[in-house]
């Protein structure tokens, strides 16, 4: 990846402007939002430091391995957020992210819960309401529940895409 390029995060700015200087430490996300962004990033350049550093001590595993991982994160749409402001102290994006594995096209819809500890965002963990093939996913009814369990039609929840 190139600094020009456009960040994996969809914000449509260049990676150089938008996740790199998170990545580096040269600055610290200031919303939750900004961190969920900026971890959707490195997993899409396989990355593991920046991850890992980024999780909640009580909630990180003691290693974690990208290298052999033959995902390839696509997109990022941010659903809804909850609080995880500048002046909060938690936090909650729920998300969809695309990925490719083997060909076929996934998506990981989530709830992300964030903790602001000694002014720094971390993630906690996150309750995955719906993944799967998004060929599978769309041949669900429109006008059915969601199988996401969120009480919202398809159409409304996960069928958004």
């Amino acid at each position: 990846m190139t600094f020009e390029m456009l960040c994996p995060c969809g914000s449509q700015i260049t990676y150089s402007d938008c996740c790199s200087p998170y990545h580096t430490n040269a600055q610290v996300p200031p919303t939750a939002l900004l961190l969920m962004r900026s971890r959707f990033s490195d997993f899409a350049l396989h990355n593991t430091g920046y991850l890992l550093q980024t999780w909640a001590e009580n909630t990180r595993p003691a290693t974690l391995d990208l290298s052999d991982d033959p995902t390839v994160w696509q997109e990022l749409k941010i659903v809804r957020t909850q609080k995880g402001g500048v002046g909060d102290r938690t936090g909650q994006v729920e998300f969809k992210a695309y990925y490719t594995l083997s060909g076929e096209q996934y998506v990981l819809h989530e709830t992300s819960r964030f903790i602001k500890t000694q002014e720094r965002w971390f993630y906690v963990d996150g309750v995955i309401k719906a993944a799967g093939l998004v060929a599978l996913l769309e041949k669900q009814p429109k006008n059915a529940l969601c199988l996401c369990g969120s009480g919202k039609k398809y159409k409304r929840c996960c069928g958004a895409i």
